[in-house]
């Protein structure tokens, strides 16, 4: 059972999201509320953040007090490969910095429509090798992401691989989007449980992001890609959501491929919960998981 916070969240949320019918809003208009929600979220506490430039891509760095020095988190925000900024996750990304005592960056990557397919990922590779060559070893650098940010994420991943260039030490994914085929179990069977998303908003996004692109290219749809050599992986999804099976597939093909991966599943939840880190101790509970995770040294178990 969920707190009674998370279930009030729960349900105006879903409400706000129907009321607005996100799959046919303007884009600028819902930048500018996902925007304005992160903005009012208050600051975390002993973590400072710093305006900068990565890989020629504005990017806010995120200093926790307590930091391992010599390490880096990269985050790539969600949004649906449209939305999304450092106004918009800066207080997530704070709070798993904290978690993790990291110092963390997160680069405002280029969006779609007006940026489609591979813009992003490319901005997302170039920020990665930005790290690199700042001297930063590549297994001291994490890479993480939610939803859309968590498909960059795998896909960077895959793309440093065929470039030949050393992978992350780890990556971390919250609910991430791997299959815009949309051809997983949970696309029906959560169909009626998510208060968010529909399996028809698949198909908005893709016209955005990829139009006329052969879906199942593993740059699009990691769910269909060769994963061998992938680096240590924590994976965090809500039971409720329509991209539960993306988590649980991408799990799948990772321990058939002999890699690490730690899946977590959060009964009764929905997707990128630990957006409401503050409002929810569900939230709180996930990120706090994830600091563990990370100082354990990603462990399989």
């Amino acid at each position: 059972m969920i707190s009674l916070r998370a279930r009030f969240i729960r349900w105006i949320t879903g409400w706000l999201i129907r009321r607005i019918n996100i799959a046919n809003a303007p884009i600028p208009k819902m930048r500018k509320h996902l925007d304005l929600m992160g903005r009012l979220a208050w600051p975390t506490r002993h973590v400072s953040v710093e305006k900068a430039t990565l890989a020629g891509m504005y990017a806010e760095w995120y200093r926790p007090r307590e930091a391992t020095e010599g390490k880096v988190l990269l985050y790539l925000h969600g949004g649906a490969y449209a939305l999304g900024s450092c106004d918009s996750h800066r207080k997530l990304v704070t709070r798993i910095a904290k978690a993790c005592r990291l110092n963390a960056v997160m680069p405002e990557y280029r969006l779609a429509p007006e940026h489609p397919f591979p813009a992003g990922l490319d901005d997302c590779v170039r920020a990665i090798r930005s790290l690199l060559e700042q001297g930063y070893a590549a297994e001291d650098i994490l890479v993480a992401g939610d939803s859309a940010g968590g498909g960059l994420a795998v896909a960077s991943t895959l793309q440093l691989r065929r470039e030949g260039l050393p992978l992350p030490g780890g990556v971390i994914l919250l609910s991430p989007f791997l299959d815009m085929t949309a051809s997983g179990e949970s696309a029906k069977t959560r169909a009626d449980r998510d208060p968010w998303f529909r399996p028809a908003d698949v198909h908005v996004i893709i016209g955005h992001y990829c139009p006329g692109e052969d879906i199942r290219d593993p740059l699009l749809s990691p769910v269909f890609a060769n994963v061998a050599a992938f680096p240590p992986t924590l994976i965090q999804v809500g039971d409720d959501e329509i991209l539960l099976s993306d988590s649980t597939r991408f799990a799948d093909k990772l321990i058939a491929a002999g890699r690490r991966v730690h899946l977590e599943v959060f009964p009764n939840l929905w997707h990128v919960f630990q957006l409401f880190v503050g409002k929810m101790p569900e939230s709180r509970a996930a990120i706090e998981k994830i600091g563990e995770h990370v100082r354990s040294g990603f462990p399989d178990k």
